[in-house]
């Protein structure tokens, strides 16, 4: 695996284009800490993608309760999901959550933010999270355009990914750019081992009946796309989506100790 520096002094780190695998006499996995913010919300396919891997799940929801670790020594990383509250609510949970971000940035343990827990990531990192100007929204599929320095991590980008937000958010200092949309410019970047994901590549089928029918009140906000068209654009779009998202977390969370890259051929 090569390193590629970025415009601003750090590494693009790419994502081999092989299989990731655990050695047959590697020691147990670490669980990764997986943060959700309802009571039925579940990791979709980054936690198949992650169990497929071999990674337990550490479920936690702080909203309802649930404590966050002190340290991330004894997980492999973290995820933070989306939710329809916003980064910018003043509940305590909410507040907790952003400052929390703190701790994987600092011991430098692989982080994955979501929609929700990208913009997160962004306000942690000193980015402001606002709706769009005229009061458009992303709900369906929208096309992304990788830059030069996403193409170097992971190849393969979907033309169109699936979105379901109103709020985007800046570019955060000293971070890169991996993809760009149209009404929200940022849909993708990097900090050392931390990634924000603005689309939602974690959505099965069932997920998105659940939100086209609990959440079909935003499907009237300016931009979002009819109930059927969201049918329609995965039957065209989730197989590439599918695909990159299992390359995507099978790099990003290779970082940890004992994970190991096996050539196929081995």
């Amino acid at each position: 695996m090569s390193f590629r520096s970025s415009k601003n002094g750090g590494n693009i780190v790419p994502f081999p284009g092989r299989t990731a695998l655990i050695a047959p006499d590697a020691a147990p996995l670490k669980p990764v800490l997986i943060v959700l913010h309802q009571e039925t919300s579940t990791p979709g396919r980054v936690g198949n993608a992650l169990r497929a891997l071999g990674y337990p799940l550490d479920i936690r929801r702080p909203r309802f309760g649930d404590p966050l670790p002190a340290t991330l020594e004894r997980h492999a990383g973290a995820v933070i999901f989306g939710g329809p509250m916003s980064a910018n609510d003043s509940d305590d949970y909410v507040r907790r959550e952003i400052d929390w971000i703190e701790i994987p940035l600092r011991e430098q343990r692989p982080f994955l933010g979501i929609c929700l827990g990208a913009q997160m990531l962004a306000k942690q990192l000193g980015a402001p999270v606002a709706p769009h100007h005229e009061g458009r929204v992303e709900v369906g599929y929208y096309p992304i355009r990788p830059t030069v320095a996403g193409h170097a991590l992971c190849p393969d980008w979907p033309a169109r990914v699936y979105h379901w937000h109103g709020e985007g958010f800046q570019l955060p200092d000293g971070t890169e750019l991996l993809a760009e949309g149209d009404d929200f410019p940022v849909q993708a970047f990097q900090h050392g081992h931390a990634f924000g994901l603005q689309f939602h590549p974690d959505v099965t089928y069932a997920m998105m009946h659940r939100w086209t029918t609990r959440g079909c009140v935003r499907m009237d906000s300016p931009g979002a796309q009819p109930r059927h068209l969201h049918f329609e654009g995965r039957a065209v779009h989730d197989v590439a989506e599918r695909a990159w998202l299992k390359n995507f977390i099978a790099g990003w969370i290779v970082r940890t100790p004992h994970a190991v890259m096996l050539d196929a051929a081995e």
